[in-house]
């Protein structure tokens, strides 16, 4: 068994639909994918079936948009196996991703006014999936536009980083509420790659919430954050996780499979079972 469970696909911030993410999947030898786009459950009932279909079992899961509600730091709540309908978590979750998109619109006039030249329509179509405007749309019209040649460049850090003309975040869900929204909705919470967000400090209130593991296999990931990792999952009996994180064209250039989730755990996502630790 191989299992990816850290994918996205062009229903958020993903290049590739669905059929494609699969077919890719399977060519890689994957034998369980977990579909994980941002703060949205659309999709993942299709999903499921096109899976079966195809013969690879699809692990439905959402990445939630989160930070901690005082310090305001970023924190990425993986959930999967929920209620598809996902009645508590689009609670929290529709909210964010108006506020992407408001915020995208907000971003797009700014290069506009700062003399960048940007055919909207473009950018729509490009979200017509998503029905949400993400940053990659964005640099994506302005490679596209020659500005630059890649989506996570020199210019996508001086506009969208620091003083850039971009730089505005948006108001994110609650962590501690991502995860009490997953666990009411019958799904398995997971805290995403706290080695790039560097959120180790918050997984006591976490697990308080309900968190059921820790994201330990991701490309941010080096061996001190394998470590701490595996400590936390022995310190609060948590499952431990691991995807390639892949966004296709709009992200890196790790592949579906080439990250895989630790076969140990892989019952629960198939069981619904929670309960070994490491």
């Amino acid at each position: 068994m191989k299992a990816d469970l850290h994918v996205h696909t062009n229903i958020s911030d993903g290049s590739f639909g669905l059929e494609e993410v699969i077919d890719i999947a399977i060519k890689n030898g994957v034998t369980h994918l977990g579909i994980t786009n941002h703060d949205t459950v659309k999709g993942l009932g299709e999903a499921v079936e096109k899976g079966k279909s195809a013969g690879i079992r699809i692990i439905p899961g959402i990445e939630i948009s989160a930070c901690d509600p005082q310090s305001k730091k970023k924190i990425h709540i993986l959930g999967f196996n929920f209620d598809l309908k996902g009645i508590n978590i689009r609670k929290i979750c529709d909210v964010v991703l108006q506020n992407r998109h408001k915020n995208s619109l907000w971003q797009i006039r700014q290069l506009i006014k700062n003399g960048y030249v940007m055919d909207i329509g473009n950018i729509y179509a490009r979200a017509e999936s998503s029905e949400v405007i993400y940053k990659q749309h964005i640099m994506a019209e302005l490679i596209d536009k020659n500005y630059t040649d890649k989506i996570y460049s020199d210019l996508y850090r001086r506009l969208f980083k620091g003083d850039g003309i971009c730089a505005r975040d948006i108001e994110y869900a609650d962590a501690y509420e991502a995860v009490r929204a997953i666990k009411k909705d019958g799904g398995i919470a997971i805290l995403a790659h706290p080695g790039q967000l560097d959120s180790y400090s918050f997984i006591e209130k976490l697990v308080e919430a309900g968190l059921d593991g820790i994201e330990l296999y991701h490309e941010d990931h080096c061996e001190e954050d394998h470590k701490k990792v595996v400590e936390y999952c022995r310190k609060y009996n948590l499952i431990a996780t691991g995807g390639s994180d892949f966004h296709g064209d709009y992200g890196t250039d790790i592949n579906i499979g080439q990250i895989l989730s630790p076969k140990e755990f892989l019952y629960v996502f198939d069981s619904e079972i929670i309960g070994l630790g490491i």
